[in-house]
């Protein structure tokens, strides 16, 4: 087997090796059902990352057995061949075509939906023919038994040459069996199988995989040919060795369509009797739910008003449904604060952890019930199968925009972090596209600014209820969203005119059947969205609000004195009531303090549109992340509230101005703030993440992730090619 033993790619030779731990990838088709089967498997023994060296996310997890042992399980992005046509499609034929890699796998997982079977063998076919040790689970085995098909196992086993099990991600019904086979398999791969493929190759292709022998010894002939056909962008290619393969090819007359066409046929031609000689229906399919519900959903004008109401009954859901939750966290928060600085000694630590860490960090914790909503309905609708009829049919008005139906995922996506979404335009094939959604998605309010919205929509928004369900703070949280949107599609509509491209896109997607939400995976999205997003923003908020604490209580030498001196003064002339003079000696410290010093420089710029220096100090600190804003604001009025600890959003609707006693958040201000956050640039993380994406600062072009040269990702395939 070339998985254990003497590897020599290229000029490198590795000496004998078994990998530690037992590797496993999880391969299927899109709505196969692997990622639920994944997390049955692994629980909350898992993680995400990045694949090495590219941006796209990818999960792996641990499945443990009693006394320790374990194996370790990655689940890749979903893909219908190994012909790929989007960047994280290609993530799979990478990985399982480069033997070098640490995370080149042991054996493979290849989950199938049963219903479906025959148009997920293809993937599996070819994944065979690179001769991993294989399991087939046939997931949904609760649902091909509703529809009443009877599979049988054993015989299909044999005529496949794998071992097949009955799955079922949402009953768990095999996974025990499923299990058992996995750990049986970690045992028995070490000592090999025979090589037996499924896919006879042409003469151009047996003399091509021929002369690559030399070069990739360790690799199957399949494997070989698909390096060929890939040669112009895999990255585990080096330069001279991809000029060696290239002149093979052009020596061997290897046609890269014609004989993928050619595979793809006899392929079908190997699987389809053997899907029709063991896969039998008991009774007639009645007209599914599934049908009926597409008849409403997909309807030309029913189904974007259907749409456009869940959207704003998730947006209404963020503001209202939190409000219980984010007071007790706020109110805790605060009680926290008090105690603190009651408990420690009057000086420096307890004015750095109640005022400076525990203000800032609870800023942004009080909005963790939102965030837990917003990813919560989306992880509903995308478990349902919704979001793909989304895709589908928006297609046609993106299409419109220089966009791809799959933008919609990606606009949608960017209303929790504009980083994954951005990261999952890779899957639209056409550069233009492509380029286009990541350029745009930004637009899109993301869940960081939800902080920032709740709090200054309260300032200028009345609670009112209209149509007996709706407020008014909520249809004004779905008017900015709108406008982000709006400012979105016409930006692309822009770059539409303004970029070129080869040709024209395709737009291929399998609607899934509809089926109850698998809550398990709903709480796991959002266990691992929440958990990233308050780790991720605790790191930035901790950070921010103690250099903001220290900046804001030290000034340059005297100057904290005399502002104190002239604070006394103004008082003692306007005849300011003690607590009057509190706030004013504590905001004219302030003011003298470094931080107030950086905020009076930037004062003139930011002045015409209402803001002071203390929300310019916000405006600075929230490039590192947009939530950043109320925890900065949160630390600057502790600081100054020589009172009891108010509640952050109570303190900021009562700022005054301590000379002319005009309120801070007036409605033209506050709107201004709003509309800035619409339209601000984001945070630094998209912004690097958008010059990965890219590979450019100032003027993005399609590139060859292997060499970095220029090239044209169009296609001038049809669109809206639907598999039902």
């Amino acid at each position: 087997m070339h998985h254990f033993g003497t590897l020599t790619i290229g000029a490198r030779r590795v000496e004998p090796f078994v990998k530690d731990p037992f590797r496993v990838a999880v391969i299927g088709n899109p709505n196969s059902g692997k990622t639920s089967l994944f997390n049955l498997l692994t629980g909350l023994q898992q993680k995400v990352g990045n694949f090495p060296g590219v941006t796209v996310e990818r999960k792996t997890g641990h499945l443990i057995f009693p006394g320790g042992k374990s194996i370790e399980l990655t689940d890749l992005p979903g893909t219908y061949s190994v012909y790929p046509t989007s960047e994280d499609e290609r993530l799979v034929v990478q990985t399982l075509t480069d033997a070098r890699n640490t995370d080149y796998p042991d054996a493979v997982l290849y989950v199938a939906d049963t219903t479906r079977l025959e148009k997920h063998l293809l993937l599996f076919t070819q994944v065979k023919d690179m001769g991993f040790p294989m399991i087939l689970a046939l997931n949904m085995s609760d649902t091909a038994h509703a529809e009443g098909l009877e599979i049988n196992l054993e015989r299909l086993s044999r005529k496949l040459g794998v071992q097949a099990v009955a799955v079922s991600g949402r009953t768990g019904e095999g996974v025990d069996q499923l299990k058992q086979i996995l750990t049986d398999l970690s045992r028995q791969a070490q000592e090999g199988i025979p090589e037996q493929s499924v896919y006879r190759l042409s003469q151009e292709e047996a003399r091509l995989a021929t002369e690559l022998q030399d070069l990739f010894p360790s690799l199957t002939a399949y494997q070989r040919i698909l390096l060929a056909h890939h040669a112009d962008w895999l990255p585990s290619l080096a330069p001279s060795v991809r000029t060696n393969v290239l002149e093979a090819i052009e020596r061997t007359g290897f046609r890269d369509l014609a004989l993928q066409v050619r595979e793809t046929m006899q392929r079908f031609d190997y699987f389809t009797p053997i899907v029709q000689q063991n896969v039998r229906k008991t009774r007639d399919r009645p007209y599914t739910l599934t049908e009926r519900l597409d008849n409403l959903l997909t309807h030309r004008v029913a189904g974007p008003a259907i749409f456009f109401l869940l959207m704003l009954l998730v947006f209404q859901a963020i503001f209202t449904l939190a409000s219980y939750p984010m007071d007790w966290i706020e109110s805790g928060i605060s009680a926290l604060s008090a105690w603190t600085k009651s408990v420690l000694p009057p000086g420096w630590l307890a004015g750095l952890i109640g005022d400076g860490l525990l203000a800032g960090l609870g800023g942004v914790l009080v909005f963790i019930p939102q965030i837990a909503i917003l990813f919560f309905l989306i992880a509903l609708l995308e478990e349902v199968g919704y979001m793909a009829r989304a895709a589908f049919m928006f297609d046609r008005l993106m299409q419109a925009f220089g966009l791809n139906g799959r933008s919609i995922v990606a606009l949608i996506s960017g209303g929790a972090c504009a980083i994954p979404a951005i990261m999952s335009a890779r899957t639209i094939s056409n550069w233009k596209e492509r380029l286009i959604t990541i350029l745009v998605t930004p637009f899109i309010s993301c869940s960081a600014r939800i902080p920032v919205y709740t709090v200054l929509i309260a300032f200028v928004v009345p609670e009112k209820t209209v149509l007996g369900f709706f407020t008014l703070q909520g249809l004004a949280f779905m008017g900015l969203y709108l406008l982000g949107i709006a400012a979105a599609l016409l930006s692309a509509l822009v770059f539409k005119w303004i970029l070129r491209s080869g040709g024209t896109s395709y737009l291929m997607l399998e609607l899934p059947p509809y089926r109850p939400p698998l809550m398990r995976n709903v709480w796991i999205t959002v266990w691992e969205k929440v958990r990233s997003f308050t780790m991720e923003a605790g790191k930035v908020i901790l950070v921010i609000s103690m250099v903001l604490w220290v900046l804001a209580s030290y000034g340059p030498p005297g100057a904290m004195k005399n502002a104190q001196a002239q604070a006394e003064q103004i008082a003692r002339e306007k005849g300011l009531a003690p607590q009057e003079a509190g706030a004013l000696a504590a905001s004219m410290e302030m003011e003298a303090s470094f931080a107030g010093k950086a905020g009076k420089f930037i004062e003139p710029v930011i002045r015409p549109l209402g803001f002071d220096w203390k929300i310019g100090i916000a405006l600075i600190t929230s490039f590192a992340a947009r939530e950043v804003f109320v925890g900065a604001m949160a630390t600057i009025y502790s600081i100054s509230d020589q009172e009891d600890l108010l509640l952050i959003r109570q303190r900021m609707a009562l700022e005054h101005d301590p000379l002319t006693g005009k309120k801070v958040y007036d409605p033209p201000t506050t709107w201004a703030l709003l509309i800035f956050y619409v339209f601000a640039m984001q945070c630094m993380s998209t912004l690097a993440v958008v010059r990965r994406e890219t590979l450019s600062w100032k003027s993005p072009q399609p590139r060859n992730p292997a060499t970095s040269q220029p090239r044209n990702l169009a296609t001038s395939q049809p669109r809206n090619l639907v598999t039902p």
